[in-house]
């Protein structure tokens, strides 16, 4: 073994603490960028091969009801590759020993078994047999709440009409990996489920006999989906369609796409913090190395050791460091990433996971590491390279002492001994004071990044359950009803009070931008449905013109209060519309656009219709109210507010929570890193100093007090600055993760501050005892002997 090989390993050992905690630090930004690439690029490939495998269709429509041979018109549009028409029923549900009401979607298969285009995966069983008139096959996730499988039976109400089904099959489709119930707004797996039914007996139950009131496409290579929407919405506009789109605006598959790109964020943000501070350690820690080894480097090159031998050995000492560091995270990032694409293929209805290991991925993942060492520690190399022999072999010269303005100001009379000298040290080497501060800043803003989406959820759960939708009950019909429907619901015992609302599908169009959502109606004074403005004060809805949600009008529609909106009713006679932005409003969960119900309805040139119903409810009557509601035909679905809370609870700590615990465990790592490697380091410096002032008659606490109280107030000091540095970096991820689909709001609640601090604090005592320990056992003669 070569003398420089020996070298290494014995400064190696010499600063296994240092080089352990660095390696924490690596692996914290290794592993979050494994963690979510791997997951990204697994749960990519594994969409797409379930989108191709079930043939997931490309563009979508709805209408009210076509005869057959439309389908002959459908399938010879320019651009159509693969088209399947379909009758898609709402229906109430029983399913015994669940008192709830239950509500679903019943889709049908083609008479001959096996579908062009949305084919369901199946799970257990098989599919409704041709001609079989009882037979349904039910979603997986509805299954397993009710503990379903093939060979039970359930009860279905397809209008108005009851009907007892055998289940024999359980299975999964792309078009419903997020099903949501009408009104919702996350998925209730108890309470909504998606049914596959033979056409012949689901249309005869649902008088489709002959019709279809669903259709979807594949495209040719090529072909336009913009084209053939327009061409199917001309075709289907005589018999009620609601608007064609594509897939991009399937519902399902946006939300999907809306969690791989917050996957890809935070792929981004976490790995670039987490590096740049292990890169700064390692800086430090070579840079000290290089200075206290300044005369065996002059050594070295006296005896003929050439710059480029001893720049090399420097540089294999940060490669073993940050070798151990990818190592150790790629491991760690790989067993992560596994843990959470489980939770992605749970929680969006994957039938599979293909966990996919890209060797690019890795490849990035010890680039990106292997620049940010490199580039951390290349000045303190290239300065142990570059020192001349003569200068090296030369003892380091004394420092300049100069009066630091404390002692200028004569304060230092103020402080004790120990105290003038920890305020004197910190003092005279400002930048190395404030690099310190400002890698424990970094881990203290991380720490708080991670906890202040908590934060965030509770503040939209508090908002929008809260201040905005107070009803108990929502109830949605099967088609705009009359308003005196409201009075049926508010004559049922234990209804305290309702409001109706109209809801109309429709485009939004400002200039060249136009977007897809629905028109609501409300009732002008509402109580129980109230949209708020940024300050969280309810919006008074205005007998004319319209309420836009403020990402809708400012980052979608680019529309301000006074323009003048287009509206394209999607529905009925699909009248455009005009009606002027009143004022916006502040949501975090969709996009909406508002008006009075009453001026909405004149607007349809309809009487007072509804499209369903706010209620207040007696909390001890509502099972009878369930009861009465699973018995109207009308009544497409029914959402209960506190079961809305509980999912989205649920829904969040399944997926964003999860990674939030990873990433403050990894921020530990890196305030543990940061403070242990400066009490190390400045133990390092300090040895000599510290022997003398024990030798002087300055007691093992007071030595302990002036080390490892210089740490402790850089500490303190850096806390307040990870505050600010926290705010801007959640500031930045609340920025990334907005969409029209949620907005997560910038809230840091005061305990996210203290826990911030109080790991940061934790981190520092752990560091203290550690380095009180081998203080405890400093060899004073050894330390004072002279160097020369």
């Amino acid at each position: 073994m070569r003398a420089l090989d020996r070298k290494l390993l014995r400064d190696v050992w010499h600063m296994r603490g240092m080089a352990l905690a660095i390696s924490l630090v690596l692996v914290g930004g290794v592993s979050t960028f494994v963690m979510a690439r791997v997951t990204f690029e697994s749960l990519t490939f594994t969409q797409a091969r379930y989108y191709a495998d079930q043939r997931f269709a490309e563009v979508f429509a709805s209408l009210v009801r076509a005869p057959e041979s439309v389908a002959g018109q459908l399938v010879e549009l320019p651009g159509v590759n693969r088209m399947e028409t379909r009758v898609v029923a709402p229906v109430n549900l029983e399913v015994t020993g669940f008192d709830d009401p239950v509500t679903g979607k019943i889709v049908s298969l083609p008479e001959s078994g096996e579908p062009r285009l949305n084919v369901p995966y199946l799970r257990q069983g098989r599919l409704p047999a041709p001609r079989a008139e009882e037979e349904v096959a039910i979603s997986e996730d509805f299954a397993e709440a009710h503990e379903l499988g093939p060979g039970d039976r359930i009860v279905a109400i397809i209008k108005g009409r009851r009907k007892q089904l055998d289940i024999v099959g359980v299975a999964l489709s792309p078009e419903y990996m997020y099903a949501i119930p009408p009104g919702a707004i996350f998925p209730d797996y108890e309470r909504y489920g998606i049914l596959w039914m033979n056409r012949k007996a689901l249309a005869t139950a649902y008088d489709m006999d002959g019709a279809f009131n669903d259709v979807s496409f594949t495209l040719q290579r090529g072909a336009s989906a913009r084209g053939l929407i327009d061409r199917v919405d001309n075709v289907l506009e005589r018999y009620g369609g609601l608007g064609a789109y594509e897939r991009e605006d399937q519902f399902s598959h946006r939300f999907i796409t809306e969690e791989l790109r917050g996957l890809q964020t935070m792929a981004t943000i976490f790995p670039v913090i987490f590096l740049g501070v292990a890169a700064f350690l390692l800086n430090v820690v070579i840079g000290r190395l290089v200075a206290t080894e300044r005369e065996q480097i002059g050594t070295l090159k006296a005896f003929g050791y050439s710059t480029r031998q001893v720049g090399w050995h420097y540089t294999k000492l940060v490669l073993v460091v940050i070798v151990l560091g990818l190592l150790a995270g790629i491991a760690v990032g790989l067993w992560f990433a596994r843990g959470l694409g489980g939770i992605y293929q749970v929680f969006y209805s994957f039938p599979y996971l293909h966990f996919r290991i890209d060797p690019a991925v890795l490849l990035q993942a010890v680039g990106v590491t292997l620049v940010a060492g490199l580039a951390g520690t290349a000045f303190a190399v290239r300065r142990a390279a570059a020192l001349p022999p003569a200068e090296g072999m030369r003892p380091e010269p004394p420092p300049v002492y100069r009066a630091t303005i404390l002692e200028r100001l004569g304060l230092q009379q103020r402080l004790a001994e120990p105290s003038r000298m920890i305020v004197r040290h910190i003092a005279r080497k400002p930048l190395k004071a404030g690099l310190t501060v400002l890698g424990i800043a970094a881990a203290g803003g991380i720490l708080m990044m991670t906890n202040f989406q908590r934060d965030a959820i509770s503040w939209m759960v508090g908002v929008q359950y809260g201040l905005s939708s107070r009803e108990d009950l929502t109830v949605i019909f099967t088609e705009p009803t009359s308003r005196r429907a409201l009075y049926s619901l508010e004559s049922l015992p234990g209804v305290s009070h309702a409001e109706g609302f109209r809801s109309v599908a429709a485009r939004l169009v400002h200039g060249h931008r136009s977007y897809r959502t629905s028109v609501d109606g409300i009732e002008p004074g509402g109580e129980l449905h109230r949209v708020l403005d940024t300050s969280l004060q309810p919006v008074p809805i205005p007998p004319v013109g319209v309420v836009l949600t403020e990402y809708l009008a400012e980052e979608i529609l680019h529309i301000a209060p006074g323009d003048t909106l287009v509206i394209e009713v999607l529905e009925g006679a699909r009248p455009v519309l005009h009606a002027t932005v009143v004022s916006t409003t502040r949501e975090y969960l969709g996009v909406n656009a508002y008006m009075s119900r009453e001026a909405l309805n004149d607007l349809m040139r309809e009487g007072p219709a509804i499209s369903g119903a706010r209620l207040a409810v007696d909390a001890a009557l509502e099972q009878g109210i369930y009861d009465r509601l699973g018995e109207m035909p009308r009544v497409a679905g029914t959402v209960i507010r506190d079961t809305s809370i509980e999912q989205f609870n649920e829904m969040m700590e399944e997926t964003i929570l999860y990674f939030s615990f990873i990433t403050a465990l990894l921020g530990g790592f890196i305030a543990f890193g940061v403070v242990y490697n400066s009490a190390r380091i400045a133990l390092s410096e300090r040895g000599r100093e510290l022997a003398s002032l024990r030798v002087l008659g300055f007691t093992r606490g007071e030595v302990a007090y002036i080390l490892l109280g210089e740490i402790g107030l850089l500490t303190l000091l850096s806390i307040p600055l990870g505050f600010v540095f926290g705010a801007a970096l959640s500031g930045y991820l609340a920025l990334s993760f907005s969409s029209d689909l949620y907005r997560i709001p910038l809230i840091i609640e005061p305990s996210t501050y203290a826990l911030a601090a109080a790991i940061v604090l934790v981190s520092f005592v752990l560091s203290g005892l550690l380095i009180a320990r081998k203080l405890a056992a400093l060899d004073l003669v050894e330390v004072l002997k002279t160097r020369e």
